[in-house]
Formats: structure tokens, sequence, C-alpha cells
């Protein structure tokens, strides 16, 4: 069943109803609320949102740039994603002032064809990818022999650190991953928005073991259940035989924090990116997905996307528009019932959410952390995706 479409617009109404106008570094001017929280269950369908056609592959894309540790915008504009584009020729503008000669598509060009170009130009300082995977560390090391104190500097992977703490000490309340290092971000060219996640699992049930190595069904659980076991033998014995078919002893689910929202644009970006990092990492420890919970701080709308999140949230059907699309669907009526409405599945609203698609992984090999080279955007389809048209939409850099 599709509540994360519900969520998210009536956070969209949320937001109408009760923002209070706030100026921004962009100039554009918001509605702003402050703390909200978006709650999805995996197992009710990927987390991409239907109420509007998502550009899956964009958002893909974005993500192994940043699990690659990358930090140069050619990786994203070789792949056709462009949500950093703007950031890059900003800061462009900003180092070369009145010397910039370029318009922000010949920038682009430059970046695809000039390698020093972009060696230079395309890089946006220690942003997500340089926390994630090689956050700077500075350490102090006594040399004993010369007498002397040796300042060091190197890296920490925060990505394979938490990888690792999954794999052997799965109970920690130190699952953490931040992109917020204080002492880097006024290098960077936009300081990060979603600037931390959290992990948590937790023992899987053996009728939940069942269910999975089952396809759903509870069958396996309730044919040993009524053998002459005690209950608590049925478990075991159902642990045992989940065990050796592989079957996951672990749910984990994803907790991220959010400082600065934009609601109509990047939100579903954010939901869907963190959605699937939850499945990689999810396959990489041998684990089901379980729940992924966003953390909003300043949530808003830009002034220029108020239409647009209007237009999304939709409106109730009149009578005669639900009628025009059932007798679309059946010619020669002389009559509608409300078996008909049901039978042709005729909406009730405008952008009417549709079920959630699915995901799937292609190959086997789990270890995409670490070999992040090896992944490409096509190695992840959404199957069974049913959306409205898109919503266009300026981006406020």
């Amino acid at each position: 069943m599709n509540k994360l479409d519900k969520q998210y617009t009536d956070l969209l109404q949320d937001i109408l109803d009760n923002g209070v106008k706030k100026e921004d570094r962009t100039g554009t001017g918001t509605i702003s609320v402050f703390g909200r929280q978006i709650r999805h269950k995996m197992s009710d369908g990927f987390p991409l949102l239907t109420t509007k056609k998502m550009a899956f592959k964009t958002m893909v894309t974005e993500l192994l740039w940043f699990l690659k540790g990358d930090t140069n915008i050619k990786y994203l504009v070789d792949n056709n994603c462009h949500i950093w584009n703007g950031d890059a020729y900003k800061n462009y503008l900003n180092h070369t002032q009145h010397e910039a000669s370029y318009t922000q598509e010949e920038f682009i060009n430059l970046i695809k064809t000039d390698d020093v170009w972009a060696k230079v130009w395309g890089e946006l300082g220690p942003i997500y990818g340089k926390q994630w995977r090689s956050w700077k560390r500075y350490r102090k090391v006594e040399d004993v022999e010369h007498k002397e104190t040796l300042h060091i500097i190197d890296y920490i992977d925060q990505i394979q650190n938490l990888i690792n703490e999954l794999k052997t000490n799965p109970d920690s309340r130190r699952l953490m991953v931040s992109a917020w290092n204080v002492g880097e971000l006024d290098q960077m060219t936009l300081p990060p928005c979603h600037y931390s996640f959290q992990m948590y699992t937790r023992e899987l049930s053996a009728k939940e073991r069942t269910a999975l190595g089952s396809n759903g069904s509870t069958r396996l659980y309730d044919s040993i259940k009524e053998g002459n076991y005690e209950t608590i033998d049925a478990d075991v014995e159902m642990h045992k035989v989940c065990d050796e078919k592989n079957i996951p002893t672990r749910a984990i689910s994803l907790m991220w924090n959010q400082r600065s929202v934009d609601t109509f644009l990047g939100l579903p970006f954010n939901i869907a990116s963190y959605g699937l990092l939850l499945e990689i990492i999810a396959k990489e420890v041998n684990m089901v997905p379980d729940e992924l919970i966003g953390n909003l701080g300043d949530t808003h709308l830009y002034s220029n996307h108020i239409e647009q999140a209007k237009e999304q949230i939709g409106r109730e059907l009149s009578e005669d528009e639900r009628y025009d699309l059932c007798t679309a669907q059946k010619s020669k009526m002389t009559a509608i019932s409300e078996e008909d409405y049901i039978k042709y599945n005729i909406p009730t609203r405008t952008r009417e959410p549709y079920p959630l698609p699915t995901l799937k992984i292609e190959g086997n090999e789990p270890s995409i952390i670490e070999k992040t080279a090896y992944w490409k955007p096509e190695d992840f389809v959404i199957e069974n995706y049913q959306s409205h048209p898109s919503i266009k939409a300026p981006l406020s850099n």
C-alpha cells in the first residue's frame, strides 16, 4: 500500500497552510515549517513517489557518486546528471568574478571535453563523498626513538567502517555516518543539507524469516507448527531451516537527518536516495531493509514552487469527471454503477497515488562498497513504476 505519497502531499499542504515567509541565501524566498518527519516501511515498496514522475537514474547516479567518494561533477555530467551543475557554475563565477566569460552551457561543455578544466572547475570541495569515504583526521604520534612528535594526516572511510560494524556488532548504537565536518565547511561549495544518517538492526522472528523463504507466505512456518513440536521447538527448527537457506537473520533500518529541505525538488530525491542506500547496505550485510525515516529541519517550499506543489497535491474529481473517465474505459454504457468505478479503477482525485514500484539490483556480487568503480547506474532497475507526469520547477542555487 502506498502511504508514502500521501505523507508527502500532506507535508506539502502543511507547508502551504502553516509555513512562514523567510528569506534565504538564494534570494528566491520560501515559506517554511520546522521539525517534520517521513516514515516508510520498505516492505510497502521502493520509496519513489508516484504523484509525479521521478528521474530515477539521476538519483542513482548521484548516490553512486557519493559512494565513490567523488567530489568532482565530471562523473555526473558524463552520466547525464545535472543536479550539481548550478553549484559548480556559481562557484566558478564567484572565483573568477568579472573575468568569467562562459555561459553555464559553455561551462558544462568544457567539463565534458577538457580534463584540465574539469579538474579545476568541476571540483566542489570536501562535500558528501569526501566525508563519507575519506574524512581527514590529524593525529599526533610520539617518535620515541628520535624524541619528537609527528603530526600525521590520515583518512577515515566511514562507509566501510559502518559495514564492518554492522557485520561484527549489529546492535551497536554507533552505526552512524556524518557529512558535517565543521573544520571543512568553509571549503565546501555547499555545506551538506542531509548531514548524517544512522542505522539500526533487529533480529527477525522465525515467522518473519520463514515468510522471506516462502516468497511472503508463512506456509512453511505453519507446517512446522502443525508438527509434534512445542512452540519454542518449532521456532528453533524453523531458524535452522532458514540458516540452511542463508535467509537473513536481521532487519535493518536507516534514519537520515536534514537541516535544510527543498521540499518540492529535493526531498523526493532524498527519500529515494536514502531508500536506495538502505537497499545497498542491506545487500552488503545480508539483512532485510526495514524502515526508512527522515528527520527534517527547515522544511520549505520556494516561492516559485507554490503552484507546482498545489498541482501535485491535486484535488477531488467531480462526478462528471469520474463519469467521463469511466465511459472512456467502457463504450456503449447506458448507466454507471459504483461497481463500474471500482472495476475500472477510476480515481477519486487528480494525481491519486499509484502502487509503489520495486527495486532490482543486477548481479549477485554484494560488495558494492568495496567495488564502487565497477557499478553503473544501469545496475539498479526500477520495476512496475507507474506515475503521473513530471512537474517542472526551477532550481535555486
